[in-house]
């Protein structure tokens, strides 16, 4: 079993372009501290969007409104957004006035485990984190989270530990993105069972 690392990743980190870094975050323990609990998991699934160039980005053609605003700021920044009343995170990236952002799609639950239960209510440990929305509840992250780093608690992202292969392909409900739709910008650890909408999984093989 691969050793976890605990460490707080560093700003340095989040310097690595979109692509890669979107990479990178697999098997990054995400960790969010509240006054219920902590609860944590390592991210298994991510989704890139390339900003102003790309149609399924928010920030696309530099698109600049209050909810993006964030975008547009220092890589690892926390960027949070609600859509059909789930809250989704996703991690700043490309740097300043370039707005792209990492959304994490799917985490496996690490700690914190009766407290992911208890804001879940199902008893199928795999149905916790499997999709964006899911783990937010999961780990108690909300849109006060908007704008913070990942750098510092109560929502911050360490080392973890890392994948064995990385498989890529199509992202998930942006249809109406034109050809963005087809981009191979959705990576995730290779036949990990918390993976969000597994029937849609075309694996590409490692990365």
């Amino acid at each position: 079993m691969n050793k976890i690392n605990d460490s707080i990743l560093p700003a340095d980190f989040y310097q690595q372009p979109t692509l890669e870094l979107a990479k990178s975050l697999l098997g990054c323990l995400i960790v969010k501290e509240t006054a219920d609990g902590t609860a944590s998991g390592f991210i298994v699934e991510t989704e890139a969007y390339i900003g102003p160039g790309d149609r399924a980005a928010h920030s696309f053609g530099n698109r600049r409104t209050k909810r993006t605003e964030v975008m547009f700021g220092n890589s690892g920044l926390i960027y949070t957004y609600v859509m059909h009343t789930h809250t989704l995170v996703n991690v700043v990236s490309g740097g300043p006035e370039n707005p792209e952002a990492i959304l994490i799609r799917a985490i496996e639950p690490y700690s914190g485990l009766e407290l992911m239960q208890e804001r879940r209510g199902i008893a199928d440990i795999r149905k916790w984190t499997d999709g964006p929305g899911k783990l937010t509840k999961a780990l108690g992250i909300t849109m006060d989270d908007y704008g913070r780093s990942f750098t510092a608690p109560p929502l911050y992202l360490a080392a973890g530990k890392k994948p064995g292969h990385i498989s890529s392909g199509p992202r998930v409900g942006i249809d109406n993105s034109g050809e963005a739709k087809d981009y191979p910008w959705r990576f995730w650890v290779t036949d990990n069972p918390y993976i969000s909408r597994k029937n849609l999984i075309k694996n590409r093989g490692p990365k």
